[in-house]
Parts: structure tokens; C-alpha cells; sequence
């Protein structure tokens, strides 16, 4: 089985979106799972769950609703973002075990740096002494998963204090600038690509 990965470079978050839904929707039982790596544009997106969802207190960036799980988050230059269209019926993955491998990946790359992280049950994504590093947002269709995770490297986090990052209020966020100056968003994104797709691929042999 292969699982192809591919490095986009920076990308408008809603066309991106749109490509994920098309290569999810016309996907079959022999189609070949994908990992991309990109960073986007400026924007604020809101998932699926929407109960108490209050604006950005900034009316400079664009808002977007979009069909991933979770609450508001940012993104923008400077934060890897790593989609994963992967066939979870195909690996025997519950979604949970997949967001607990995908955690796993960002948690083993930062451990290689020595930064010591973990993982939330009731909070998905990544935390350095409770500051949140990595946000992880998944839909499912017919067994197959889209949109990922987001890992802040280098980037302007202040758009983050004008929401509720993932619905929590005054959760502060931290990035891999602040532990370490080897902040490539290409090359970060292949080693956290791999990591996903060698464990896949362990599960399959």
C-alpha cells in the first residue's frame, strides 16, 4: 500500500477545502491515501460543533464555516498545516485511534527535540505545559477521513486572543519558535508526514 505525500507550499484555505471534499467524494476502495503539507493564508475557520460560537473580537480576517469537527481556530503563515486523506476502514482505525495516532506523530517529533509534550483525552491536540501547540480537525465520509492538524511554528499568534481557540476560553497558545530556531515549515511537515504514514503502514504489515 502506498500513501503518497506532497508538500503544497502556501495555499488559500477554501479552494484547499474544496480539493480535500473532491478527492474524498470521488475516492474508492483502490485509491491511494494522501498526506499534503501546506501552510494558508490568514483566516479564522469554525467547525462543525457551532453551540456558543462567538465572533473574533477583529474584523480584519476572514471568518469561514467548514465541515472539520470542533469549534473556532486560526490559521495563517508560519503554522504547518498536515491533511490526512486516509482510508481508516483500510488501517482497521476508529476515529479516535486516529487522532491518538496523529497526536502521537507531532508528540514523538517534538520528543526528538527534546520538548517534552502530551495529549489531552477530553481536548484533542498537543499541549507544552498547557499551552496548545497542535490543533487536530477531522471529518469522516464513508470511512475516510479529511482536513488534519495544525502545528504553530513561526507565526503571529496574537489573532489567536481575538477567539476562544477550540472553544476554550483563555487557553494560550505557544509555538515551536519559542523552544527551538529550526523552524522549516517544508521540512517539519515531511519528517510529521512520515512519522503518520510509517505508523499507518505498521498497522498494515
Amino acid at each position: 500500500m502506498v500513501i503518497r505525500v506532497k508538500y503544497l507550499g502556501l495555499t488559500p484555505y477554501e479552494s484547499t477545502w474544496h480539493e480535500m471534499k473532491n478527492f474524498t467524494s470521488k475516492r474508492n476502495k483502490l485509491t491511494q491515501d494522501e498526506i499534503w503539507i501546506t501552510e494558508h493564508e490568514a483566516i479564522y475557520t469554525v467547525g462543525l460543533n457551532r453551540k456558543d460560537f462567538k465572533a473574533p473580537l477583529r474584523d480584519d480576517i476572514p471568518v469561514l464555516h467548514v465541515d472539520r469537527g470542533g469549534k473556532i481556530t486560526y490559521h495563517g503563515q508560519g503554522q504547518l498545516i498536515i491533511y490526512t486523506l486516509i482510508d481508516l476502514g483500510r488501517y482497521h482505525l476508529t476515529i479516535r485511534s486516529f487522532v491518538t495516532l496523529i497526536e502521537k506523530s507531532i508528540i514523538n517529533f517534538l520528543s526528538r527535540r527534546d520538548i517534552k509534550a502530551s495529549a489531552k483525552i477530553e481536548a484533542p491536540g498537543v499541549y507544552i505545559e498547557n499551552k496548545k501547540i497542535a490543533s487536530l480537525g477531522l471529518r469522516i465520509k464513508n470511512h475516510a477521513s479529511y482536513h488534519g492538524l495544525s502545528l504553530n511554528i513561526d507565526m503571529d499568534l496574537s489573532p489567536f486572543e481575538a477567539i476562544d481557540p477550540c472553544g476554550y476560553k483563555n487557553l494560550q497558545m505557544t509555538q515551536l519558535k519559542t523552544f527551538i530556531n529550526d523552524v522549516s515549515i517544508k521540512n517539519i511537515g515531511r519528517e510529521i508526514a512520515n512519522d503518520i504514514k510509517h505508523q499507518l503502514l505498521n498497522l498494515k504489515s
